[in-house]
């Protein structure tokens, strides 16, 4: 039995093929394949859910059939959404850090995500995805590697790549897969979950367009700099090949697809005239021989209308000058003869077919390394980084939350060892703990000694002598003075 908090399981509800894929951790950051289970698809038009019923018992078929294989049971998934119904556009935010802020906190970009749900929409539209394409601090752009986080400033603005879809449509593919006992744990635009199994991080640095050709829509997203800058969803894709294979050749619809599947290519010039294919008659109807060469052409004239949209979107992103790893065609449409060929002849852009392999594990059954299953094995690899970035989130908070250990108070046993004396010079510092240093006490300073008194006497003595001189004169009085005291006696 498997440890269910290491499972993700991706459903891709399609317009021809209803699959379940279940994945787990595998080495080296790999993901391999435990539970695979693929059932016709019915009630799904052109990738929008008509009939929940239909669409539900698809979806039970196919997630008992890959649960059984895994061994666990399956209740919650990450489902694929695409359509004529899915619009992109662009929007621009911004918010004023608050005063408290000393730098821009994770809240305050939160927070100027969270208000781009306010924009006002269509009547009967909702938000799937909100996509930065770059931020802008005090009237700064940052570079594309700089987190916003931690920056210090007052104002923070982005412009926002916004995905919107029909609500009644999302609300058909909830109930659909309510109603098969399972919970959506996430809904996820096809061609950016097809990107987490096709591209790798040096595709999106350097500029790619995915380009994945399902059965009813073909669905294309454009990466630049790391950041998905432009998503589309067109209504052509395979079945409008087989229906064209189907009136030009008047044929079954089922014999068109096996036509397209073994026998198709983009390109009649690589075709031999001689080379014929002989279909079955109805009932008495004898068989009828159909020629390769006119059946590639049917192929060929539909195909270059499907790339013709896409070069059309992908002038519309501006960025046809900036797709340096070219374009990368993946989904069941992908497996066409000659369509790599053909590809590069329409838009002129290196093209390559983008096979799902690139984060499976080497044990990773050959049948599901597919083009037809990008979207189940992206929606897999999506799951897992959404689980890594909730474990992150949640140990960041954890961390936040825990209170700094307190410092126990110092004990102090007498207070002079807190105003303890600074060493004077003869303090010797570098002796070790054991040794006790009698530090010497500064004695204190000596009082200064009194000046003795000149002996030559002062200004009033000289006074007082002349005085007396002068009257005992006048009066004849013979009165005797001690010259060596101050004192006089008149």
């Amino acid at each position: 039995m498997n440890n269910e908090k290491d499972i993700v399981v991706g459903l891709d509800i399609g317009t021809t093929k209803i699959a379940c894929f279940i994945g787990q951790r595998a080495e080296n950051d790999k993901i391999k394949i435990i539970g695979f289970g693929k059932t016709p698809s019915k009630g799904v038009e052109r990738g929008v859910v008509r009939s929940i019923t239909a669409t539900a018992e698809s979806i039970t078929k196919a997630v008992a059939t890959a649960s059984e294989q895994a061994g666990i049971a399956v209740h919650e998934v990450y489902v694929g959404i695409a359509g004529q119904h899915i619009k992109s556009i662009q929007n621009t935010g911004t918010v004023v850090i608050p005063p408290e802020h000393k730098f821009i906190e994770q809240e305050d970009v939160d927070r100027l995500i969270d208000e781009q749900h306010n924009i006002m929409l269509n009547p009967g539209e909702d938000i799937i995805h909100i996509f930065p394409q770059n931020y802008v601090v005090d009237g700064e752009e940052l570079s594309l590697d700089i987190d916003p986080v931690g920056v210090p400033g007052k104002q923070l603005k982005s412009t926002f790549h916004i995905v919107t879809g029909n609500t009644m449509n999302l609300i058909n593919i909830h109930d659909s897969v309510e109603r098969a006992g399972l919970t959506i744990k996430g809904v996820v635009l096809e061609p950016i979950a097809s990107a987490f199994a096709v591209l790798d991080n040096t595709d999106r640095d350097a500029g790619v367009a995915l380009v994945d050709i399902g059965g009813g829509t073909t669905d294309i997203a454009i990466f630049h700099e790391g950041v998905i800058r432009h998503t589309s969803v067109l209504p052509l894709a395979g079945n409008a090949i087989t229906n064209d294979i189907k009136e030009g050749c008047k044929i079954l619809r089922e014999q068109a697809e096996t036509l397209k599947t073994r026998f198709g290519s983009c390109l009649p010039q690589n075709v031999s005239e001689n080379d014929i294919i002989s279909i079955p008659g109805l009932r008495t109807q004898p068989p009828r021989e159909i020629s390769m060469r006119t059946l590639a052409g049917i192929i060929k004239a539909r195909t270059e209308t499907i790339l013709e949209q896409v070069d059309f979107e992908i002038k519309k992103s501006k960025l046809e000058k900036h797709i340096f790893a070219g374009i990368v065609l993946t989904g069941g449409g992908a497996q066409l003869r000659h369509i790599k060929e053909l590809t590069e002849f329409t838009t002129g852009i290196d093209t390559r077919i983008g096979l799902p392999n690139e984060h499976l594990d080497k044990d990773t059954d050959p049948e599901i390394i597919n083009t037809m299953y990008s979207t189940g094995i992206g929606l897999v690899l999506y799951g897992f980084r959404e689980l890594d970035e909730k474990q992150r989130h949640n140990q960041e908070t954890l961390e936040e939350q825990q209170p700094e250990p307190e410092q126990e108070p110092t004990k102090v046993e007498n207070i002079d060892d807190i105003f303890a004396p600074l060493p004077d010079d003869k303090t010797t510092v570098d002796e070790p703990n054991d040794i006790e240093v009698e530090v010497p006490k500064k004695p204190k300073p000596a009082k200064s000694p009194k000046v003795p008194r000149n002996n030559k006497p002062g200004f009033g003595t000289q006074l007082m002598k002349s005085i007396d001189k002068y009257f005992g004169k006048v009066f004849g009085d013979d009165t005797i003075r001690n010259e060596g005291n101050d004192e006089h006696d008149l």
